[in-house]
């Protein structure tokens, strides 16, 4: 049931890693009823190797480009064998190091976009449930010993909108002794400067200094707390959604951010021996309910977990994922949500997507 190939990508998910997981269908007569193999590459593996075990030079490259613009990739080979590579991108998390009147919308703004959001104050009447109720997290720490409770990683945005210059410096110190994928902090031109230059006296880089994002936000003359929260989620998701967002460089380009089902993911890692299919959209053109990465299981019963869009489509793959359960294998089925088909669902959509169908079940 490939189990351990889920369970590698989780672990890489939650340490804050990108993965690549490669799925190997085999169209040769006496292999078609079997389950495709998964192999999940690393992104530090495709960073310092040139080859991935038993794969050629063409599928390597492919999952390079499928980790570095986050597009599922196809290759069809010339023989029997098929090639998908699906990215995996970790949940971004925002962690916001204060919760006054600034972190009250940021929080809101980033629960909205998708962010994990945690919020960290030490003073009870800032950290609670009811203040933040979009946090996934809300805790009440000191600044100093707050990440021991934390997972700053390199899928960790972490803002720092603390209430004074002694607790930036404390959250700014354990800060940087971490890779993350973003960090800013509040406070004027001059109060910034003194805290940068208070750190390199301490004798923290100028290069560890440069990877602050201090003032905070976009330039946007910002006045509000709703505008600053706006400001700053803005240079947020710059730096998720564009390489070269983090080096200021204006030619940045866009990465597309896949889909991630994790209740999925967790129910494939669990080693159960029930029968199951794995539904994966696996390209998508025009309007559609979901993009390319999203999953969905389907039990024999007809149980389902997680969703490609809904509707008749979806009905339709079910009865499929059913029927590829009882006979083994995989198959690649197109969803056509153009014209007629999407008017008479009464959908909004008007594009395609393709899936792939395959059974989990050994057989």
């Amino acid at each position: 049931m490939n189990t351990n190939a889920y369970k590698s990508l989780l672990n890489e998910l939650d340490a804050g890693k990108k993965a690549v997981m490669v799925t190997i269908m085999n169209d040769k007569e006496n292999e078609r009823n079997a389950s495709p193999e998964k192999i999940v590459i690393t992104e530090e593996k495709l960073r310092v190797c040139h080859s991935i075990d038993n794969l050629d030079g063409i599928i390597y490259q492919k999952a390079q480009l499928a980790l570095e613009s986050g597009n599922i990739q196809f290759v069809k080979g010339q023989d029997t064998i098929t090639h998908l590579m699906e990215p995996y991108f970790p949940e971004p998390r925002l962690i916001v190091l204060g919760g006054g009147h600034i972190a009250k919308p940021l929080v809101e703004f980033g629960a909205r976009l998708g962010f994990l959001v945690t919020v960290i104050d030490d003073r009870p009447s800032f950290a609670n449930e009811g203040r933040f109720p979009d946090a996934e997290r809300v805790i009440c720490e000191s600044f100093e010993r707050c990440f021991d409770l934390l997972s700053v990683n390199e899928s960790a945005y972490v803002v720092i909108v603390t209430r004074g210059h002694r607790h930036d410096l404390d959250c700014l110190r354990q800060v940087l002794k971490y890779r993350t994928a973003y960090i800013g902090m509040i406070g004027s031109k001059r109060r910034v400067k003194s805290v940068k230059e208070q750190l390199l006296g301490e004798g923290y880089s100028q290069e560890q200094l440069n990877k602050v994002n201090a003032p905070i936000g976009l330039d946007i003359g910002a006045v509000t707390p709703d505008e600053i929260a706006i400001s700053i989620i803005a240079q947020v998701i710059g730096y998720r959604r564009l390489t070269g967002a983090a080096s200021g460089n204006a030619s940045a380009s866009k990465i597309n951010w896949p889909e991630l089902d994790r209740a999925v993911l967790e129910e494939l890692g669990k080693g159960e021996n029930d029968p199951k299919a794995v539904v994966t959209v696996i390209s998508t053109k025009g309007s559609v309910p979901r993009k390319a990465g999203a999953k969905m299981l389907v039990w024999p019963c007809g149980r389902t977990l997680g969703s490609i869009g809904g509707g008749c489509s979806e009905g339709e793959i079910i009865h499929m994922a059913r029927d590829i359960l009882r006979d083994g294998g995989c198959r690649i089925h197109q969803i056509d949500m153009t014209g007629q088909i999407a008017e008479d669902e009464g959908m909004v959509c008007g594009g395609i997507m393709e899936v792939l169908i395959e059974s989990c079940s050994e057989k």
